[in-house]
């Protein structure tokens, strides 16, 4: 097939834009794909607290802001206004369940590529949420022509265990994770911890499902067997005052450091001894892809993704008792390697950004051919 000169333009329906691992995925990819053949525009609601818009418009994206999806009838009426006014004949949907509204929009435009992506699942205690996601699985499969999923799990759990869909995994620039012995040397020197600290590091938005009060619970036994520990975490969110307040209510408040969000995580996981993500759910859990790569041992919870444990490095433990996660990182602390890991960059392969960008910017070709569509947004014509 052959193009005309303008790109496809993908119009990505992205919910709230607030730092967190679906943004970045997102932008990752937007980073890495063929911007001559595909290009990006991000619809996101208005109550975004982290859009990067000028790193966007500077790709040649655009950002086209909607009312909050709480108002659903504004929401419902601002992407109907939208679709139709920019034509898109590609709409992506990011927001999960919730892909139903404007995969609902776009089907009755006319849109003749819509694809719904799941990016996480459900669980924990968040009973009003789970109950709602419940109700709007049951329209999951209506709308999409085409499914899309960072996991076997996060996409089963969305759509079904029988449907059809394709794994796209949360990819990444992997050598800018790769171990490095000056890194971490510099990087444990700008946040103040020598070597004989025990670094336990976490990467993740303060909402109840990253579920760092628990980790910080656990962490607070650890220093009983461990006094030369520290806690490291990263993000930021709505839940970031509150975990401050447990981590002083627990007598720790010296111990823990919160960084808030953070552009350099691939120097940060240099410095740490360990990773944790004891979450309520995760449709795969990126960072633990991240923190193997970088040579960390790492501890999951239970509901966690088998599929992320690439490299054997990766101990998934329940979310019902603190201590057991104490008992895990006491023991990995006695026989910790600071300064020589080890690690098979190979078997990292499917999360390599440059492959998978351009296995996605092929999906969306093939999925506008496959349509029938012979003219693209933006008025590219594909000629068979």
């Amino acid at each position: 097939m052959s193009w005309a000169s303008a790109p496809i333009r993908v119009a990505h329906v992205m919910g709230k834009m607030c730092g967190g691992g679906v943004e970045s995925m997102v932008m990752n990819y937007y980073r890495h794909i063929d911007k001559s053949v595909v290009q990006f525009d991000f619809l996101v609601d208005g109550d975004s607290a982290l859009v990067p818009s000028s790193e966007i418009n500077a790709l040649g994206g655009r950002v086209f802001v909607v009312s909050p999806y709480q108002q659903l009838f504004c929401y419902m009426k601002d992407l109907s206004d939208l679709v139709r006014s920019q034509r898109w004949q590609i709409v992506h949907s990011h927001v999960n369940s919730l892909s139903v509204f404007p995969l609902y929009v776009a089907n009755r435009i006319g849109v003749p590529v819509r694809i719904a992506h799941s990016h996480s699942a459900s669980g924990g205690d968040e009973h009003v949420k789970n109950a709602a996601k419940a109700i709007l699985k049951t329209q999951a499969n209506r709308y999409p022509t085409h499914r899309l999923a960072c996991s076997r799990y996060a996409g089963e759990w969305l759509f079904g265990e029988n449907a059809d869909f394709d794994v796209l995994y949360n990819a990444i620039e992997l050598e800018h994770f790769a171990f490095d012995a000056e890194t971490r040397a510099k990087v444990r020197m700008e946040l103040g911890l020598t070597d004989a600290v025990f670094a336990v590091g976490h990467i993740g938005r303060f909402v109840s499902q990253k579920n760092q009060g628990f980790l910080i619970d656990a962490f607070a036994q650890l220093l009983n067997r461990r006094p030369d520990s520290v806690l490291v975490l990263v993000g930021d969110g709505e839940q970031r005052a509150l975990m401050e307040h447990r981590a002083e209510e627990r007598g720790i408040g010296g111990k823990v450091m919160f960084l808030g969000q953070r552009s350099d995580v691939g120097r940060i996981y240099q410095a740490l001894d360990v990773f944790a993500l004891p979450s309520l759910y995760e449709g795969l859990g990126i960072v633990l892809v991240e923190a193997q790569m970088a040579g960390l041992p790492c501890l999951a919870s239970g509901t966690t993704p088998r599929e992320v444990n690439i490299a054997g490095a990766v101990e998934f433990l329940p979310i019902d008792d603190p201590a057991v996660w104490a008992e895990a990182l006491a023991r990995l602390a006695c026989c910790r390697i600071s300064t020589a890991r080890t690690k098979n960059s190979s078997i990292f392969s499917a999360y390599d950004i440059n492959e998978a960008a351009s296995w996605l910017s092929e999906y969306y070709v093939s999925a506008l051919v496959a349509s029938g569509s012979c003219v693209g947004s933006s008025g590219r014509e594909v000629v068979k």
